[in-house]
């Protein structure tokens, strides 16, 4: 959309919150990290374009820094180097924030990767361990997948070692470090074609090592899969830790780590969904809310934006949330091809 057509006016949000044009013109824009100077690199699922959104006095600027990629959905950046994760491949971009104008040719960090389409596409984050994270999907709906897929994995970016960090996850397209516990949250997609109802996507922690989250032997924690369900009971698992509705297509998901919005936002969860695509009535298309208890345990799940979707149609799809550096909310949109940021007014 141009900038002018986006009906930003539509956003519902909380009192105190209002919504702004961050970064327009960017064409399926989906995953965002910072560099360490402050530019905003915008990874993309289906135009092969990786940006950079840099501001100047006021006023942002949108760049190319790489074309022709596969699938560059996801984005990392370590020691001023941009990483990107294809669908094969992570590649490396050194020193690119004082390069914007002449990107250096990349560096292939890893490309062992499988080559399926189907859930093909990189989420990747930056570990406190040093380490870059992202999933490897199911490569069909509904299938017996191979011990490489349906899990969450890390590589070593020195050494290019690649670690199995969860498994039985179906296909994870969010995910963020707790910034007390360190431990990972991630996003999960559960399958299609059950019902319009069933089952749920879900949000999950990962507190310790060797979990199996039941894809696609049970979904949401308590539902056995229709086709592979006898095979494994749901009690032989790890449940997810929060349900988040069913086919909402939970993507993009961070903690709150700024210091702008009320002091009771402070470590909540806010993800992107991008919103159902095979539901008989819509639903998703909103930024939600997660609240964790004193615990650390999710305890609240409420709309925190909406009005991306009127009626049955829908105008915007959020696909990625990030914490900007002032402390508002980004949030990227792939239909609209734009960011917008949410800001609180005290």
């Amino acid at each position: 959309l141009a900038a002018d057509k986006i009906p930003l006016d539509k956003v519902k949000l909380p009192p105190g919150f209002e919504i702004s044009l961050y970064a327009s013109g960017i064409p399926n824009a989906r995953s965002m990290v910072y560099g360490k100077n402050g530019t905003l690199f915008v990874g993309t699922r289906f135009v092969g374009n990786v940006y950079a959104v840099v501001e100047k006095d006021g006023k942002r600027t949108t760049k190319i820094i790489a074309k022709g990629l596969h699938r560059p959905n996801g984005v990392a950046f370590k020691n001023g180097a941009l990483y990107v994760a294809e669908l094969s491949r992570i590649i490396r971009y050194d020193n690119i924030e004082t390069n914007l104008d002449t990107p250096p040719a990349p560096v292939v960090v890893y490309d062992g990767l499988p080559k399926d389409e189907p859930h093909g596409w990189k989420y990747m984050t930056l570990g406190p361990d040093g380490w870059l994270y992202f999933q490897i999907g199911s490569p069909g709906n509904i299938v017996m997948p191979p011990p490489t897929h349906a899990k969450i994995v890390r590589v070593n970016p020195e050494t290019g070692a690649l670690e199995t960090v969860a498994s039985g996850v179906r296909n994870s397209v969010g995910m963020d470090f707790h910034p007390v516990s360190k431990e990972l949250w991630f996003t999960n997609n559960a399958r299609d074609w059950v019902n319009d109802d069933l089952p749920n996507d879900t949000l999950h922690q990962v507190s310790r090592k060797g979990m199996n989250f039941g894809f696609p032997y049970c979904h949401q924690g308590d539902l056995p899969d229709l086709e592979f369900g006898k095979q494994r009971a749901c009690s032989e698992f790890d449940a997810p830790a929060m349900k988040l509705g069913p086919h909402v297509a939970a993507l993009g998901m961070r903690f709150y780590t700024g210091a702008q919005f009320p002091a009771e936002y402070k470590n909540n969860i806010f993800i992107a969904e991008h919103g159902s695509w095979n539901k008989s009535k819509k639903t998703g298309f909103k930024i939600s809310r997660v609240v964790l208890d004193a615990s650390g345990k999710p305890a609240k799940l409420e709309p925190f934006a909406t009005g991306f979707q009127q009626g049955e149609t829908f105008w915007g799809r959020p696909a990625d949330v990030h914490i900007a550096n002032d402390g508002s909310l980004l949030v990227s949109d792939d239909v609209a091809g734009a960011i917008y940021r949410i800001s609180y007014k005290k």
